[in-house]
C-alpha cells in the first residue's frame, strides 16, 4: 500500500520545494486568519507556480462564506477544498457544487460517537481527514499537535479516501499508520522548527518515514 502524505500549512519556498521533491501527495495552504500558518492567496499562488503539476493543492478553510472561497480561487486554482470547521453535510455539498471542486471534510475524533456523522458526509464529500478535537480554549480547529486514539480507526470501513492527522511526527508516523490502518497522513506542526515555521529537513524525514 502506498501511503498518501499531506504537508499542511506551507508558507515558504524552501518548505514547498522540500515537500514536492520528497514526494508529498498533497500540499495544504491555510486560509484561516487566526492560524500562525495563514497565507495570503497571492503568496500561495506564487509558491504553487514553482512546480507544475505534482501534489494536490489544498486550501484549508474554517466555516467559510462563498465569498471567502471565491476570493481565494480568484488568485489560486485549488484541487481540493478542506473544510475544517463546523460545516454541515448540506453546507459541504453546497460548496462542492458552487465551486465545482472536490471537498475534504475534517472531523475531530475522540470517541466512537464522533463517527456518527461520517455516513451523511460520505454522500457529499470526496475525502475525510480525521484529527484530534482541539484542546479547550484553542482558537485553532487543527494543527494543535494533539494525537487521539488511533485504534478507533483500525478495521473501520470509511467509504471515501481519508487521512490521519493529529500529533504526527517522523518518529511516530509509521506506528500511527500501522495502528490506524491509515491510507494517508496529514502533518503540520510535526514538521515545524517553531510555531508556524516549516523545516525542510523535518518535511523530508516525515515523508520518508510515512512512505518507508
Amino acid at each position: 500500500m502506498t501511503v498518501e502524505v499531506k504537508i499542511c500549512g506551507i508558507r515558504s519556498a524552501d518548505a514547498f520545494d522540500a515537500a514536492v521533491e520528497a514526494g508529498a501527495d498533497l500540499i495544504g495552504f491555510v486560509f484561516f486568519p487566526p492560524s500562525p500558518r495563514v497565507i495570503r492567496p497571492a503568496e500561495a499562488r506564487a509558491l504553487s507556480s514553482r512546480h507544475a503539476g505534482g501534489p494536490i493543492r489544498t486550501g484549508l478553510f474554517v466555516d467559510p462564506t462563498d465569498d471567502d472561497i471565491a476570493a481565494v480561487l480568484a488568485e489560486i486554482p485549488l484541487d481540493l477544498i478542506q473544510l475544517q470547521g463546523n460545516e454541515t453535510p448540506e453546507r459541504a455539498a453546497a460548496i462542492r457544487a458552487r465551486f465545482a471542486t472536490p471537498v475534504m471534510k475534517a472531523m475531530g475524533i475522540d470517541t466512537e460517537a464522533d463517527f456518527a456523522a461520517v455516513p451523511a458526509f460520505a454522500e457529499v464529500v470526496d475525502r475525510f481527514l480525521f484529527d484530534a478535537h482541539p484542546p479547550p480554549g484553542s482558537l485553532l480547529p487543527g494543527g494543535n499537535a494533539q494525537p487521539f486514539e488511533w485504534r478507533l480507526l483500525a478495521g473501520r470501513t470509511i467509504p471515501k479516501p481519508w487521512l490521519l492527522a493529529g500529533g504526527l511526527t517522523a518518529a511516530n508516523v509509521a506506528e500511527a499508520i500501522s495502528t490506524a490502518q491509515a491510507p494517508g497522513v496529514d502533518v503540520s506542526s510535526g514538521v515545524e522548527r517553531s510555531r508556524g515555521v516549516k523545516d525542510a529537513a523535518l518535511i523530508r524525514a516525515f515523508i520518508a518515514a510515512a512512505k518507508g
